[in-house]
């Protein structure tokens, strides 16, 4: 049994990189920032009183879960609605800067020249897109495989397929993004 203070550290622990997986999914601050309070509530009540060694596990499948429900109402709004400049996209996801987060939370490179951080820069910013233009599945198994270090039976119970598709969805990945990177002529 998970107490409140239990429950309240396991929370903080995980918020940054929920907030920066929804983000890769849905690509909007507001919507990520969203879909991570309602993971956080749902696991607060409906599970709350599970143990400790749980919550993780959990908390992936409901983060899982509400990202995958956020596009079924996207796309019931856009099916229902037929005035598009509704839906015009906004400069807001723009906002969320993905290098700009990893150099606040590094803060390691106050001796580096400027050349090496503005190829940094150019490198993690095509890494962000490439990661971006993933297929959904693809996306979603290589971010808890190698951004939240889940391994493949976690991934496989939090993205609800079996251990078999995270290793295929991974290594195509993997694949996928080795090609784009080599291709711009980026080698990690």
């Amino acid at each position: 049994m998970a107490s409140e203070s239990e429950l309240s550290d396991f929370l903080k622990s995980v918020e940054r990189r929920a907030f920066k997986r929804s983000i890769y999914h849905v690509r909007n601050e507001e919507s990520a920032l969203d879909i991570v309070q309602d993971s956080m509530m749902k696991l607060a009540e409906h599970y709350g009183h599970k143990p400790v060694g749980e919550l993780p596990m959990l908390f992936q499948r409901i983060l899982s879960n509400c990202t995958l429900d956020w596009f079924r109402r996207q796309k019931v709004q856009n099916a229902l609605f037929s005035n598009m400049s509704d839906f015009e996209s906004s400069n807001e996801d723009e906002d969320f800067n993905l290098l700009e987060t990893l150099d606040a939370s590094s803060g390691n490179d106050m001796g580096e020249s400027a050349e090496n951080i503005a190829d940094r820069a150019q490198t993690l910013r095509s890494i962000e897109a490439e990661v971006q233009q993933l297929p959904t599945r693809q996306r979603e198994a290589f971010l808890m495989r190698y951004w939240e270090e889940m391994d493949v039976a976690e991934t496989a119970a939090a993205m609800g397929c079996s251990q078999g598709s995270v290793k295929t969805h991974c290594s195509r990945a993997v694949s996928a993004l080795s090609q784009a990177l080599r291709a711009k002529g980026i080698r990690l």
